[in-house]
């Protein structure tokens, strides 16, 4: 073998040796690396056991309290009666063109043929109204009737020969500031969702959207936010003792303070438009003038200092028989008429007559038939006056 022969063939067996190496290290490392502590199978240690058994004992189940034992039944008791009501008014934009608007609020059913109570403001001027039951199941609704003064309106779906689950009615009589209760409703188009509170204040007043004055409203603190409009406010019975109508929010959204329309009132609206077809509301045939106080009967010189003016007396009407007297002249103050001269009303079954609105608004809670028994002063002389309320035909 010559040295070029002799060279070449030292070169090969340098490679071929130092290939052979390279897979014997290689070898090694990773029958080494398979026995590296972090890819090591450890025997279970006390963290590891206690994470499994926590896993364990989560999927256990827990044991409820009475109060959430009582918010559980209350909820499968009364959201079945509760639906979602959803409304189309048809309003025109600029260029003339009618442009549907969709609300959205809540409703429950009063009778299994498919009356269900709400808010008169959740079905104002709706062109269209659907409603959808807790199944899933939709219906289209007619308005029957409603009292906008008071917020309360009745609307009927046909549900065919299914009999439908309606909620217990209560009493909003005796209700107390503290007492649990448990609003259901769809805030936000969110059905059928639960919130509990408590009543936290009892004989608010709030305005309806025409502008009258409702009294004997129900504050609470439980969430109402938009949607919950028309939906039930129950008791720890899970009765139903308010409809839920309005809440004071900078925001739109809960705050805290929420409203309801007591049941006792909104029933007699049900009611009537039931069985008589039409709100039933009394008449007592006067108009109220001027609301007296100690510096308007100084500046007029009249002889009581708390009272309401009576400006008019319809003819032919209950207060009129009664022998109720209007204003006999007329003051002008500035650009004012005031009727004066007439009786001045100073009280009403026992309570002290000081605001004309506070004073309608006592009547409209009294039905065709009762008697109203009045304290009123004419000409300096006190005098009481019992009137039977009659019932308000259209056009008086």
């Amino acid at each position: 073998m010559n040295r070029m022969d002799a060279d070449s063939f030292l070169r090969k067996t340098v490679k071929l040796l130092g290939f052979s190496f390279s897979v014997c290290v290689l070898s090694m490392l990773m029958s080494c690396a398979i026995q590296w502590p972090w890819q090591q199978a450890h025997p279970p240690t006390a963290n590891s056991v206690l994470r499994t058994e926590t896993v364990l004992a989560a999927t256990q189940p827990i044991t409820l309290n009475a109060q959430e034992k009582t918010n559980i039944a209350i909820y499968k008791q009364a959201s079945p009666t509760v639906v979602n009501i959803s409304s189309v008014v048809y309003a025109m934009d600029i260029f003339s063109n009618v442009i549907p608007e969709e609300g959205m609020g809540s409703g429950v059913i009063l009778t299994s043929d498919g009356y269900i109570l709400t808010n008169a403001h959740v079905v104002a001027d709706a062109q269209k109204l659907e409603v959808m039951l807790l199944d899933g199941k939709t219906y289209k609704a007619k308005l029957i009737g409603g009292d906008v003064s008071r917020d309360v309106a009745l609307i009927k779906i046909d549900p065919g020969a299914q009999k439908l689950p309606t909620v217990t009615l209560g009493d909003s009589t005796h209700l107390q500031v503290g007492q649990m209760v448990y609003a259901i409703g769809n805030p936000f188009g969110l059905n059928s969702t639960l919130t509990t509170g408590v009543i936290s204040s009892l004989g608010r007043t709030l305005k309806a959207q025409n502008g009258r004055l409702m009294e004997n409203i129900i504050q609470t603190d439980a969430a109402i936010n938009p949607g919950n409009s028309g939906g039930p406010l129950l008791n720890s019975a899970g009765q139903l003792i308010g409809i839920n109508t309005a809440i004071f929010s900078p925001s739109g959204s809960n705050a805290g303070i929420g409203f309801a329309i007591p049941i006792n009132s909104a029933r007699r609206i049900a009611e009537d438009l039931i069985h008589v077809g039409h709100v039933v509301r009394p008449f007592l045939g006067i108009e109220v003038g001027l609301e007296i106080n100690p510096h308007v009967a100084e500046a007029l010189h009249l002889p009581v200092k708390q009272g309401l003016m009576v400006a008019r007396v319809i003819k032919g009407g209950p207060a009129e028989k009664a022998g109720l007297h209007g204003s006999g002249r007329i003051l002008a103050v500035g650009n004012r008429e005031i009727p004066i001269g007439g009786d001045i009303l100073l009280s009403y079954d026992g309570q002290p007559a000081t605001s004309a609105e506070r004073f309608m608004n006592y009547v409209e809670t009294k039905r065709p038939g009762e008697i109203l028994h009045l304290g009123i002063n004419r000409n300096g002389q006190s005098v009481k006056v019992n009137v039977r309320l009659e019932e308000r035909v259209s056009g008086r």
